[in-house]
């Protein structure tokens, strides 16, 4: 049998990021790690994951010192491709980990169900 395989995207100096792939590695998934603070995704790679998490609400951290950070006339009347636009240049706003699934799905965030999948 096929040993599990996400890709996962984070930071290497979050914490969470790191504990989260501690537990998936520990239950024998292959993690394909990439850090967006060095290697950063598209606006349309971003654009995609929202898609697949239901929404630009769903994977960006808006309760962050980023987010807090930027003015109102950049976080007012986001859609999935503002967003997206937004994320790519604030990489840090993306909720991490956002793991994408062999089946296409994606999660953002390690929240207890997220951890029931592995």
């Amino acid at each position: 049998m096929m040993p599990k395989k996400i890709k996962a995207w984070g930071l290497k100096k979050c914490d969470t990021t790191m504990k989260a792939l501690d537990y998936v590695r520990s239950q024998k998934v292959v993690v394909e790690f990439t850090d967006y603070s060095v290697d950063k995704p598209s606006a349309a790679q971003i654009e995609k994951w929202a898609k697949a998490l239901g929404g630009w609400e769903k994977m960006i951290n808006r309760s962050g010192y980023t987010w807090r950070g930027l003015p109102p006339s950049e976080t007012e009347g986001l859609d999935d491709k503002k967003a997206a636009k937004l994320a790519a240049a604030h990489t840090s706003l993306i909720r991490r980990p956002l793991i994408e699934y062999e089946d296409g799905t994606v999660t953002a965030g390690f929240p207890p169900k997220v951890k029931a999948l592995f």
